[in-house]
């Protein structure tokens, strides 16, 4: 009786060290949650809910999408590592938590994380309220000299696209602006339409459909080559060949999970992403929203974020916009 017990135990044994594999590779069984770091209506927002669809049909399962957006995104991305290290909560950021430690949002960023992929990137436009004078760059810079720190700016907070390019501004031309936060670029672009502000940087993808009906004024693209069917608008390195020393440069974005996900589920998401986004419709959609498609995962991910996280936070802290220096976090040079 005693040894059969004990091989009913060793079976018991065996099918557990063999279930634990098959339950991952079977991922996922369940549907998926998906946290967009920004509110509706941006570029993150948009980016996510029109290339989840063609996702999901390659998952075989539904990605719920919802918006968690504060603190420059830290909200929405502290919610998913408070989750389990599962797969089945994923995280769908922009550039920012690159940010977060310089400027003392975080102490979690990227680091915590698998990128599953980087999906696209974006040029940034700066652009202004149609009632405002300003029809250059030079000219929104003159009366920022006339006046310091006075002229409303509109920004999504610190590590923002915004924030990041007023920062080259300061950093280069010398000017300081009134900034007024807003969550995300969707409740930013109702504040610069309506004119509650008289000036902000937006990415492409947000902005380029106000631009086409003459909604808003570009002033300058954040780029040193011309972008295709906005070649009217002049770059930014036309006022100041300074500039390019920061370009090519522009927000991003991404889905993550947490970085303990097992490496099936992390595979699965993968393959699942590169299939979907790489659906000619949702590629489609990537060109026709100003965005340049990425589709690059794991260790290429990495790599390009480092960068970005280099030439970004030290270009904060040249302008003194960072709360600690990059050296503290050692993140080099570019």
């Amino acid at each position: 009786m005693r040894k059969m017990k004990w091989l009913y135990g060793f079976v018991a044994l065996l099918t557990i060290g063999f279930v634990a594999p098959v339950q991952a590779a079977d991922f996922p069984t369940k549907d998926i949650s998906g946290i967009i770091q920004w509110g509706a209506g941006g570029a993150t927002d948009n980016v996510s809910r029109a290339t989840t669809p063609y996702v999901e049909k390659a998952l075989g399962k539904q990605i719920v999408l919802q918006n968690k957006p504060g603190a420059t995104g830290a909200v929405g991305l502290m919610s998913v590592y408070n989750q389990p290290a599962d797969g089945y909560t994923l995280l769908y950021g922009a550039e920012n938590p690159t940010l977060y430690k310089v400027l003392d949002i975080s102490q979690i960023d990227y680091d915590a994380f698998f990128p599953v992929m980087l999906i696209a990137r974006n040029v940034g436009v700066i652009v202004c309220n149609n009632d405002q004078p300003w029809k250059t760059l030079g000219e929104l810079f003159a009366d920022a000299k006339k006046t310091p720190g006075q002229l409303k700016m509109g920004s999504t907070g610190p590590g923002g696209l915004p924030h990041v390019v007023s920062s080259m501004l300061k950093a280069t031309s010398g000017v300081t602006f009134n900034q007024i936060v807003y969550q995300g670029e969707g409740p930013l672009t109702t504040a610069i339409l309506g004119g509650h502000i008289q000036w902000t940087t937006m990415g492409m993808a947000a902005v380029r459909e106000h631009l086409r009906a003459g909604r808003v004024r570009a002033l300058a693209m954040v780029s040193d080559t011309p972008v295709p069917t906005l070649e009217n608008v002049p770059l930014i390195t036309a006022t100041s060949a300074d500039y390019k020393k920061f370009l090519p440069w522009g927000p991003f974005y991404g889905v993550f999970v947490k970085k303990e996900t097992p490496d099936a589920a992390k595979k699965a998401l993968v393959d699942a992403f590169k299939k979907g986004v790489g659906d000619p419709k949702a590629q489609e959609f990537i060109a026709n929203f100003g965005s340049v498609y990425m589709g690059i995962s794991g260790a290429e991910a990495e790599k390009f974020l480092k960068q970005w996280q280099s030439t970004t936070t030290w270009l904060l802290q040249d302008a003194g916009a960072t709360k600690f220096s990059p050296d503290k976090f050692g993140i080099p040079k570019p």
